[in-house]
This record gives C-alpha cells, structure tokens and sequence, in this order.
C-alpha cells in the first residue's frame, strides 16, 4: 500500500506518518520505484501502537520512541523490557522546600521499608513519589500521606495482575510489548477505573450531605 492507503487504514494523517519515519518510529516501507515506496500491514498496526502510546498513553514523542527502540530491540528479558518502560517514562522533577523535600524522603524511605519493597536509588517512580509527598506537605494535605499504606497495597494488587500478563506471554517479544503496553495504556485505565469509581462511591457517601462553608 502507498502512504495514502496507509493512512486511511491506520487514521494518521500523511504529515504525521512521515514526521515518525525521520523520528525512526516507523520502519522505512520498500521501494518498488525510485519514487515509490510500499508499506505493509505491519506498518499499520505499528502506526496504532504508536498512537495508542501517544494519545491516549499519553507519552511524549520521544518517550515513545524510547520505548519502540526497547521493543524492537528483541534482546531483553521480560523483567528488563519492563524495567526499560518504567524509567524511560521517568518523570519531571519539581523539588519543593527543603524542610517538606527531607521530610518527604523519610516518608518515603518508610513506606518502602514497612512494604519490603526493594526498588533501586535512582528509580524515577521513587523520586515521583518523594516529589508528590513533599507537595502533600507544603500544600497542608499530609493527612493523605496516613493512608499511603492503603494506596500501596492496592498499587501492589495492581502490578502482580501486570507482572502476571507478562509472565504468560508466549515469546520475548511479545513479553515486551505487553510491558510497554500494559505500563502506558494501563496507567490511564487506571486512572480512568478510579475517577469512576470516585464518582459512584461519592454517589453513595456523600449525596444528600450539606456544603460546608
């Protein structure tokens, strides 16, 4: 197929489709012609992918790119192409106060001692967390940080169902594709399922309940 049917077939515009060839996360077709190039279904559902990650994932370009490189890399093990997609998500830091940032560390170092949870120095995920905890603090909302446990356990509940579909996944490469997939895709349904969630338990605890001032 030509760029144009590759279009309509996918829902990506021309522009874009060759924006991700220069950027390299779409492979180059096969030129039939000196003018003519082909692409196949494999382009297609590369071209979904990428859109998935970006759209609705959420992720920047670059990001992506970072991520389809691992995929395509063909040489990592399950464990390895998760870890990849975690830090190569990582995360902009936003330090605040010093006094709420040591605190925040604690807060942290804490929550990962009482959970056993073994997670390296330099996590980005880490840092995240130790970011949202110190902007807890400074806002006056540490009162969140006393369930922290709570939303642990259900974060912990959460990535033994992730760690599971990855671990049944007949070949490597599908292993990678479903950790890459799976983390993106999977944040935003969850944070989809939670919002929902939100607005049906609100329904029940807090309907008929009076402003206050």
């Amino acid at each position: 197929m030509r760029i144009a049917e590759l279009s309509r077939s996918s829902g990506v515009p021309p522009a874009t489709i060759k924006y991700y060839l220069r950027e390299g996360l779409l492979r180059p077709g096969v030129r039939t012609h000196h003018n003519q190039v082909d692409y196949g279904e494999e382009h297609v559902n590369r071209l979904r992918l990428i859109r998935a990650l970006v759209d609705i994932g959420g992720i920047s370009i670059s990001a992506a790119a970072e991520l389809l490189t691992v995929l395509d890399s063909g040489s990592l093990s399950a464990r390895e192409a998760l870890g990849e997609a975690l830090y190569a998500l990582g995360g902009r830091r936003s330090p605040v106060g010093a006094e709420q940032q040591e605190a925040a560390e604690a807060d942290v170092d804490a929550l990962l001692t009482r959970r056993g949870w073994q997670i390296g120095d330099e996590s980005p995920a880490r840092h995240t967390l130790t970011d949202v905890c110190a902007a807890l603090r400074q806002l006056g909302h540490a009162d969140v940080l006393g369930v922290i446990d709570d939303y642990a356990a259900a974060a912990e509940a959460v990535a033994a169902v992730d760690v599971g579909l990855v671990r049944d996944e007949p070949t490597v490469e599908r292993m990678t594709e479903t950790a890459i997939v799976g983390t993106i895709l999977g944040d935003t349904m969850l944070s989809a399922l939670r919002r929902l969630a939100q607005e049906h338990i609100s329904g029940m605890l807090l309907s008929g309940e009076e402003r206050k001032d």
